[in-house]
């Protein structure tokens, strides 16, 4: 008979064994959403003719906001030098922190979630390889917020990476902005899961001051960060439809099997009830 402790004691190898999978699993996606970005064209001319066609786009709808928000980060040091250490870092610290809180609360809501951020992210990934896209920052007329704040900071010259190692991103991978896809997908996951209403707002809040920051920094278009938001809404929507639809056995139950566990048929000569 097992006791108690024993029990106890394999529930918390099982939870460290799912946990060191989770985490191999992460680094994962990381190494292949890194590998993926080194990967794509990093012509700069049709990266350059893409983000003016999404430049033409945005015009058209009368979302071309990128030059009074890039002036603002740019004429006022503290908010650049803020607005810097946000988009270099939080990216990655916020999204891992609400990972972390999510498996906390018990696989029913973490799966969901990380599975939306999957798919999301591949969805990113995609667009990367096809379509790479110059940032606001390779135009004239717009200023690398992050370049001008790089002595302040552990980033280089060279996008958000660590100093020394800007050669080891691809700097052409715009559209869609994960930065703001992500950041939608910490608000969505706090609005869905979060007991506290401000705790939901301070979501949001993180959310919008993304969208606004890639974009006053010089590193994204705002077409970026409203594709970025539907990639994730699609990789929600996406999780939430597998989680509900039960898959198919990949194999038929063999006859032994299936005899093992259908019960037995009632004997013909047994009486009838009525």
């Amino acid at each position: 008979m097992t006791t108690a402790p024993a029990l106890a004691r394999q529930r918390t190898k099982t939870r460290w064994a799912r946990a060191a999978l989770e985490l191999l699993l992460i680094l994962a996606l990381w190494v292949f959403y890194s590998l993926a970005r080194l990967l794509a064209d990093t012509s700069l001319q049709p990266a350059l003719a893409r983000a003016n066609d999404l430049l033409h786009v945005e015009t058209l709808l009368g979302i071309h906001w990128e030059v009074p928000l890039n002036q603002l980060f740019t004429d006022h040091r503290v908010l650049g030098l803020a607005g810097s250490y946000w988009y270099a870092s939080l990216h990655y610290v916020v999204t891992a922190a609400v990972l972390i809180w999510l498996w906390r609360l018990g696989t029913d809501r973490y799966g969901p979630a990380r599975r939306a951020l999957v798919i999301g992210t591949l969805l990113g990934l995609a667009a990367y390889l096809v379509m790479p896209t110059a940032p606001p920052r390779f135009i004239s007329g717009y200023v690398d917020v992050l370049s001008l704040h790089a002595a302040d900071g552990w980033w280089g010259a060279d996008a958000s990476a660590p100093r020394g190692l800007g050669g080891l991103t691809n700097e052409l991978a715009a559209f869609p902005s994960l930065h703001a896809g992500w950041s939608l997908w910490v608000a969505l996951a706090l609005q869905v899961y979060a007991t506290r209403r401000w705790v939901r707002v301070l979501g949001w809040a993180y959310a919008v001051g993304t969208a606004i920051v890639i974009v006053g920094t010089g590193n994204h278009w705002v077409i970026d960060a409203v594709v970025g938001w539907l990639v994730i809404l699609v990789g929600w929507a996406a999780a939430r439809a597998v989680g509900r639809i039960p898959l198919p056995r990949l194999w038929p139950r063999s006859d032994r099997t299936r005899r093992t566990l259908d019960p037995p048929p009632a004997h013909e000569d047994a009486p009838v009830v009525d």
